[in-house]
């Protein structure tokens, strides 16, 4: 097996496997990426046998062959080598060469035996078309409810909801972790894959998504197919295993009734967030939220650290209410808006705030107050 490649091209695709191959396995082989030659052309695969990328590169193609090699070794050649250009050849006995001017690294291979079949196009099923960017920010204003607590496999995800809106086609994702839940969506005027029951792509499956799509405002095309999502750009294929598992019923955590509303501005707001959360630590995140006639006044209190006090105006016309939130918990919502301008509606007592941006019901963040 022989082939010329542009070392941009060639460490950009090893690039994107890292994420995906095994640091830590009972198979070495998963630790290792497939690359195998076609016409005018290379193929490099990775997988952990949940996810599976598969990418195209033009190359220069000298004899066919496949072989599997050490994704970070690989990758770490590529990046230290200066060439514009990288000679790979691999011999029969799955040694791999690289060459690029007068650099030679030697480096031992696989055989492609043992590495998990990934290339059957028949489970694909019907793709969709959506915009990269779209998923981008249903991603970007979601994912960060997920929960980390690995104990709640169903809520280790996003869960992903596909419908038709009148004549449109409306999309959602869901992310919570029991004291936090966002909920972002999008309505397209294309036709896509309706989700009766929704689906949960798990976080790391998620964060390839968004790796691939990032950069991306055109079409892509996804699908839903034997337990899988499957991402299709220009050349790449990415196929993510769904959790199978139940999600909670979401809409039993929206509040019914509205709390006492307050607008603000985002970036106002943030920084003063961001110097309550300097006091935090991990056994204590809490800013208690006071709001009095167009003032809101906050402060944190961590015996550990130390004491905290800000005062920001901002649009309030109500009764005086002190709440208290993980200081995190209100960075990481209002973060992720874009608006210029936040509505929080305060629930009463123990009740659930909400916060979304002004003018847009496309995006909410339902978050769980702290005793104070």
């Amino acid at each position: 097996m022989e082939f010329k490649i542009k070392r941009g091209t060639f460490l950009d695709g090893i690039q994107k496997t890292l994420g995906i191959v095994e640091k830590k396995t009972t198979m070495p082989i998963l630790n290792n990426v497939l690359i195998r030659t076609e016409e005018n052309k290379i193929k490099i695969v990775a997988t952990d046998k949940e996810i599976v990328l598969i990418a195209d590169y033009e190359a220069d193609i000298v004899t066919q062959g496949n072989i599997t090699i050490s994704a970070r070794k690989i990758y770490e050649m590529i990046r230290e080598i200066q060439g514009e250009e990288i000679h790979f050849h691999s011999n029969e006995n799955h040694w791999v060469t690289l060459t690029s001017q007068k650099v030679i690294y030697r480096i031992p291979g696989l055989p492609v035996d043992d590495f998990p079949s990934v290339f059957d196009d028949s489970d694909e099923g019907e793709l969709y078309k959506i915009k990269g960017s779209f998923l981008q920010e249903l991603i970007s204003r979601a994912s960060f409810a997920m929960s980390m607590d690995e104990m709640r496999r169903n809520l280790n995800g996003v869960f992903f909801e596909a419908g038709k809106e009148g004549e449109f086609s409306k999309i959602k994702m869901v992310a919570t972790d029991g004291h936090r839940l966002a909920m972002a969506d999008v309505v397209m005027e294309e036709a896509f894959l309706v989700l009766e029951k929704g689906i949960i792509i798990p976080r790391k499956g998620l964060g390839e998504i968004r790796k691939l799509v990032e950069g991306k405002p055109d079409d892509v095309f996804f699908g839903v197919r034997r337990g899988m999502c499957i991402i299709k750009t220009d050349g790449t294929v990415l196929k993510v295993s769904l959790i199978d598992a139940d999600y909670p019923d979401y809409n039993r955590v929206i509040p019914k009734e509205k709390g006492v509303v307050v607008n603000f501005d985002r970036d106002t707001v943030l920084h003063a967030l961001k110097r309550m959360n300097v006091i935090s630590s991990e056994r204590y995140s809490g800013v208690v939220m006071t709001l009095t006639e167009n003032k809101l006044m906050l402060n944190s209190t961590n015996p550990d650290v130390g004491e905290a006090k800000d005062e920001i105006d901002v649009a309030y016309k109500d009764q005086e209410v002190a709440v208290g939130y993980n200081v995190k918990y209100l960075l990481d919502a209002i973060d992720v808006i874009d608006e210029e301008r936040v509505v929080f509606e305060v629930g009463q007592g123990m009740k659930p705030g909400v916060i979304k941006p002004e003018g847009n019901d496309h995006f909410m963040c339902i978050i769980m107050p702290l005793k104070i």
